[in-house]
């Protein structure tokens, strides 16, 4: 069966290829293991990928809005601290 799929961004493409890639290699690990272990390798793998995937998301998700902001020379003011609160920590003082 094949299918087509379309990316729009970069991102998306990225994302794409890594989800394929990680389900080619889900398909071989599994078809490797021995008998009785292919549950406990194709999820050691399933888990490790799809935190890549995950971390990989996210980074690039992140790279790409921190360039649309630098694009618009949007500069961000500094954050204002809580009403009535104290941006100094009190620590105990020794006895």
């Amino acid at each position: 069966m094949e299918r087509t799929f379309t990316a729009r961004t970069d991102l998306q493409a990225v994302l794409l290829e890594q989800a394929l890639a990680t389900a080619c290699e889900l398909e071989a690990m599994t078809d490797a293991a021995a008998d009785g272990q292919v549950l406990a390798i194709a999820e050691r793998a399933a888990v490790h990928e799809g935190r890549e995937l995950a971390r990989k998301a996210l980074e690039l998700a992140l790279q790409r809005q921190a360039e649309a902001v630098e694009k618009q020379g949007r500069r961000l003011d500094p954050a204002a601290a809580a009403a009535g609160g104290s941006s100094k920590i009190e620590r105990p003082r020794p006895s």
